[in-house]
Order: C-alpha cells, then structure tokens, then sequence
C-alpha cells in the first residue's frame, strides 16, 4: 500500500523557517521524481518544487526560488522541503506527491501517489 506522510507543519511568524518532512512506503523511493504542491484557501493546487530521482536535480516555482529548498533522503525513504524567509502568502496546506515519469507538474498531477498533506500558517 503506497503511503505518503507529510509532516512539519505549522504557525511561524513571517520571515521564520520550517522543513517539512515526506515519509514514504508501498513503492520503489528511489525510482520516483518527487514533489512539494501547495494549496491556499480557496486557489488551486499549485507546484512549488520537485527533486529528481537521485537528487541531482531540482526545480522550483518562481515564488520559491532562493527561499525553499527540496531534498530527498533515498536511504530513508523521505523527502524534505526547507522553506526560509516565509511569508503570509506562503500560507497553504502542502502536499508531496510522486511520479515515475518526469519533473513536470502535468506528471505529479497524472499520479495517485500523493499525500494528505500539512497545513503551513505564516502569520504574526
């Protein structure tokens, strides 16, 4: 059973840090590009950053770029987003997600393998 954890979630005040965490199991990590997705109230869900599958390669959304980073732990089975300088509009509920195929987002989105996913406030 393909299981996709998020954890790391939380109220920070603008301009603070948090590393958001992905735990996965029920497939071959390693052979899976992985992403970060974000939903705000009442938008889309939309692609903040996803990682290759060995980690050599990662891209961004412009509202990411040189704020968030993406990394992937295939020993254990876990990807991690470090998200720095936060702000309010940061504020979504995020999601990891998984696919077999490629970096873009018409991939993640063409995936079952996504999880339920961790609520991130950015608020004073």
């Amino acid at each position: 059973q393909v299981q996709l954890v998020e954890s790391g979630g939380g109220l920070v005040q603008p301009g603070g840090s948090l590393r958001l965490s992905c735990a996965a199991s029920g497939f071959t990590f390693s052979s899976y590009y992985m992403g970060w997705f974000r939903q705000a109230p009442g938008k889309e869900r939309e692609f903040a950053a996803c990682i290759n599958r060995g980690g050599s390669n990662t891209y961004y959304a412009d509202s990411a770029k040189g704020r968030f980073t993406i990394s992937r732990d295939n020993a254990k089975n876990t990807v991690y987003l470090q998200m720095n300088s936060l702000k309010p509009e940061d504020t979504a509920v995020y999601y990891c997600a998984a696919n077999p195929w490629g970096a873009g987002s018409a991939n993640f989105k063409s995936s079952d393998y996504w999880g339920q996913g961790t609520q991130v406030t950015v608020s004073s």
